[in-house]
């Protein structure tokens, strides 16, 4: 239902903005660079987010200790936190995360004996409570709807199909049900025990059982009489018994919403008509953006600059692989029916992008300037891609062979076949507009961190 709120909010900005002076220029030549810069942002429908609803208290405070105890994790060893750490502005500042087993956070996190790297980036969590249709890399958890059913909780296409069970209120929700279900990121294998020793009940599951692994994390929570006391001030309509791990994914979705919304930026300012919001440097990156030279809007468009569709941008191909295409990545190629996605990846919003580095599905770019190089000329920089530049432990798992680049390009999405023919000087104004994305409140988000967590495991190690 909050999903359905804010996408309605936004059309209605959307209608609004196209009807308010200042939005809609005359025909005939702009006055000025804001004429111009607004005339375009109207084309994409890039117009103010509302506010987001505001999430009741006491849920919140339930799902900011779950997002933070690693007693959700097979193996009591990691939590949603240590890959979407507040510290790194809600992701972990790695090209691909490191998940049960691994120790240390963010940059500097490594392996553990046996376990691989997880074979996607980990996204921020910033702004992921804005509504977007599509969440996870290849977009497999959707509000479209098709091919899966929501188990009465919305309209979700997700991996559960009818086993996803009802009340789950917003897209979020459903995806918070998820990774405790992958063995790499939280659950673990048959035969491991946690940091006590114990036998990890939840990596016996079969890899199918959801509702039965989800019965189990359930279980665990609610045998930690402090989870009781939370769940019933958050749910007090709900009787313990008739709890379930979709109430503690509601309340996780809850305090990314409530803690990590952040649409504040100078871009945002500017699209509520403070003209002085912005630089010159920064409107003619935009108009550069959102112009027909870059095309940067055609995949990053509306309100929350991306998240509704899906490309293959050529990006380096790098890691363990997922599925039937390992060691190769086929994104949302990878799943039932989507053949034409192969190597397709979903266009992420790009709020606050300047400080969730490095980039793209497999974080093979580390900086803003280097995405743009690629975007610039994609078959000549894929071909030529460095793959030196990654940290040792990752460059032996870059699949750059000529059969590889040339299996990518066969796909490549038709706007990136012919260079961009970007200036040097262009580049460094797209990155001055991207960074004006960045809301100054998300910088520092370490005042969202607990002292401690109801199961008693360390929060910050």
């Amino acid at each position: 239902m909050m999903t359905r709120i804010v996408r309605t909010a936004y059309l209605g900005l959307l209608v609004l903005a196209t009807g308010c002076d200042g939005w809609t220029t005359p025909s005939g030549p702009p006055a000025s660079i804001d004429a111009e810069l607004r005339q375009s942002l109207n084309r994409w429908g890039t117009v103010p987010i509302g506010p987001t609803p505001a999430q009741p208290p006491a849920l919140v405070d339930l799902g900011q200790a779950l997002m933070f105890d690693k007693v959700l994790s097979g193996n009591r060893d990691i939590a949603c936190a240590t890959c979407h750490n507040p510290v790194t502005n809600a992701g972990d500042g790695l090209a691909l995360a490191i998940g049960t087993g691994g120790s240390g956070l963010g940059p500097s996190r490594t392996l553990g004996p046996g376990p691989q790297f997880i074979p996607r980036n980990a996204p921020t969590l910033l702004n992921t409570g804005l509504g977007a249709p599509y969440l996870f890399w290849d977009g497999r958890v959707s509000n479209l709807g098709f091919g899966g059913g929501g188990g009465g909780g919305g309209a979700f296409q997700t991996p559960a199909g009818n086993q996803l069970p009802a009340g789950l209120p917003t897209l979020l929700a459903a995806q918070a049900m998820f990774p405790v279900m992958n063995r790499a990121e939280m659950r673990g294998t048959p035969g491991d025990h946690d940091r006590f020793g114990n036998p990890n009940e939840l990596a016996e599951f079969a890899d199918t059982d959801f509702v039965g692994l989800w019965q189990a994390v359930t279980r665990r929570l609610l045998a930690i009489p402090e989870y009781v006391t939370k769940f019933n001030n958050a749910f007090p309509g709900t009787p313990t018994s008739a709890l379930g791990f979709q109430h503690a994914a509601t309340a996780i979705a809850a305090f990314e919403t409530q803690a990590l919304t952040r649409t504040d930026s100078p871009f945002d300012r500017y699209l509520q008509h403070d003209d002085a919001a912005l630089t010159a440097e920064q409107k003619r990156g935009a108009l550069l953006f959102f112009g027909n030279r870059a095309k940067c809007a055609s995949c990053h468009g509306g309100p929350l600059l991306g998240g509704q569709t899906f490309s293959n941008a050529g990006v380096p191909q790098l890691g363990p692989g997922v599925g039937t295409g390992a060691p190769l990545d086929f994104g949302r190629g990878e799943l039932f029916n989507q053949d034409f996605y192969r190597f397709a990846f979903r266009a992420m919003p790009l709020r606050n992008v300047e400080l969730t580095a490095p980039y793209m599905h497999d974080g093979t770019f580390a900086d803003l300037e280097a995405v743009l190089k690629h975007y610039n000329d994609v078959p000549k920089a894929l071909r030529e891609y460095d793959s030196s530049q990654l940290p040792p432990a990752l460059q032996q798992m870059y699949h750059g062979d000529d059969a590889t680049i040339s299996t990518m390009l066969t796909n490549l999405d038709g706007r990136l076949r012919q260079p961009l023919g970007l200036t040097d000087v262009e580049i460094s104004e797209l990155v001055a507009f991207l960074k004006s994305l960045t809301d100054p409140s998300a910088r520092d988000l370490t005042s969202l961190i607990p002292a401690r967590v109801p199961s008693g495991l360390p929060v910050q190690e």
